[in-house]
């Protein structure tokens, strides 16, 4: 399959893919991770980044579950550019227009894999002055490919090392809007 999977290819991946975590088991890892960051950071008025695109889904539906002062900003960064697989470079498309100086900051993103595009967000949060940056990912895979020490602080759901999609998380920029976590084929996943 080439880099832009022609259209019967993304008609068909779902019916292929194996389910690793329904919309109940989602829900109830947003709850969780919800109170949790409700626990730590009510009253600080932290200033929340969703990482673009992944991240949209996870914030938005963490979001409706915090009910105190909170600010809303964005950050994209990529290496996978619409592909499967990252490449050697962070692409940074948007930083935070919102200042960091002295802020507490809550980076969420769908998925943590290897971690450079994570890493490279939090430490560009730090140097923007930054007092308190933390992250959270609604699914972080289980592997030993990841940036040295790099951890969320928040995380939903702990899956297989497998190519995943839904909740924010793309087939070639296709099938991020499902409700539950997807893992691709296993003979789709070598291609």
């Amino acid at each position: 399959m080439t880099e832009h999977a022609s259209h019967e290819d993304f008609d068909g991946i779902l019916a292929r893919a194996s389910q690793l975590a329904d919309a109940a088991g989602v829900q109830a890892a947003l709850d969780r991770m919800a109170a949790e960051i409700s626990r730590d950071l009510a009253g600080r008025d932290p200033l929340v980044l969703a990482v673009m695109i992944g991240g949209m889904l996870p914030a938005a539906w963490l979001l409706q579950r915090m009910g105190f002062p909170l600010q809303l900003d964005y950050v994209h960064a990529s290496r996978y550019r619409g592909g499967t697989r990252g490449g050697d470079t962070i692409d940074w498309i948007a930083r935070p227009r919102t200042p960091l100086e002295g802020r507490t900051v809550l980076v969420i993103d769908d998925i943590l894999d290897e971690g450079y595009t994570l890493a490279a967000i939090l430490e560009d949060c730090r140097k923007q002055g930054a007092a308190d940056v933390r992250s959270g990912v609604l699914v972080e895979k289980r592997h030993e490919r990841r940036v040295p020490g790099l951890r969320a602080d928040y995380t939903g759901l702990q899956v297989a090392d497998h190519y995943l999609f839904g909740c924010g998380m793309d087939y070639h920029e296709r099938h991020r809007q499902h409700a539950a976590v997807y893992a691709l084929a296993e003979e789709e996943d070598r291609k």
